[in-house]
């Protein structure tokens, strides 16, 4: 029977504690159970470890010599084990995640995540559904928060179909409203727009061009290009322009009750990486997300 470091945790035990009966409540054993391993590892050393005195279990001469290799031993069995799965994760995850999902969303999963994972910096970086994609693929984010792209459109082509680097989670469903001036009608498509104008972000942003093709199928439609949807919804009090912003965002901000809004579409949120990264702290941070938003299904990639 070959020596085990269960063995050498009891033996340790014993000579610590110096009784049989303490060393097996705190090993949460039955005191046969750790006289019959003591007795056992005495055979394989072939020496008596420890001198019966009544109760009392003291370390022969032998006994301390071999103490001192045995917790030598365990020492280098727990070093082992850490070397091969360190206990807290080094290093931070590089998340890149849009604006509009970093100031609706975010918050109550990053205070979790915080909390789980306390050694593990979380650095965000924002920006638009194509740079951020184009961020992930090139190894400089670990994962992207973005907005899936619809068939038809260019950014769309990392997700539909063909080999791809990249690997998707559903995390959020957005519904994407168009915000209307004050006293529009309500309008079902395009065509009822009493105004030529749609204030929306940057090229990049995946709502701009779902807005910009929804508009394009029954008029053309111009886009005002502007840096927050604080300014999209100043520029939509002024009477002059629609605007295009997720309703989750919407909900945050301060805008009059009873306004027409024109549901647009419902847009999946999704949390890529590349296929040929994961990692302890990224898992952790897809379970907090899809808890918090209850969606949890893969994109075949």
């Amino acid at each position: 029977m070959m020596m085990d470091l269960t063995s050498l945790e009891i033996f340790q035990a014993v000579a610590a504690e110096r009784s049989v009966t303490h060393a097996a409540k705190r090993l949460d054993r039955a005191p046969s159970n750790v006289s019959t391993r003591v007795q056992q590892l005495e055979r394989q050393v072939g020496a008596s470890l420890f001198s019966r005195d009544g109760k009392r279990m003291l370390l022969t001469s032998e006994g301390e010599t071999f103490l001192a290799y045995a917790e030598r031993l365990l020492a280098l069995a727990a070093e082992a084990k850490a070397a091969l799965r360190p206990p807290d994760p080094t290093g931070p995850l590089r998340v890149g995640t849009m604006e509009s999902t970093a100031a609706s969303r975010l918050p109550p999963s990053l205070a979790q995540f915080h909390a789980r994972w306390p050694s593990v910096p979380l650095q965000l970086s924002m920006g638009a559904t194509s740079e951020l994609t184009d961020r992930v693929i090139s190894g400089e984010l670990d994962c992207a928060l973005i907005a899936q792209p619809p068939d038809g459109l260019d950014e769309n082509r990392h997700f539909s179909g063909g080999p791809t680097p990249l690997h998707a989670d559903r995390v959020f469903v957005e519904d994407l409203l168009v915000v209307l001036p004050a006293a529009h009608p309500a309008i079902e498509n395009a065509a009822d727009l009493q105004v030529d104008t749609i204030a929306a972000l940057e090229p990049g942003c995946t709502y701009r061009r779902i807005a910009e093709d929804w508009g394009r199928r029954t008029r053309p439609l111009q886009t005002l290009e502007l840096g927050s949807y604080h300014a999209i919804l100043a520029s939509v009090a002024t009477g002059t322009t629609a605007g295009v912003i997720p309703k989750s965002v919407l909900d945050l901000l301060h805008w009059p009750a009873g306004r027409q809004t024109y549901r647009l579409a419902a847009v999946d949120t999704l949390l890529i990486r590349r296929k040929d990264y994961r990692s302890e702290p990224f898992d952790a941070f897809l379970r907090i997300l899809q808890q918090s938003g209850s969606v949890g299904s893969e994109l075949p990639t």
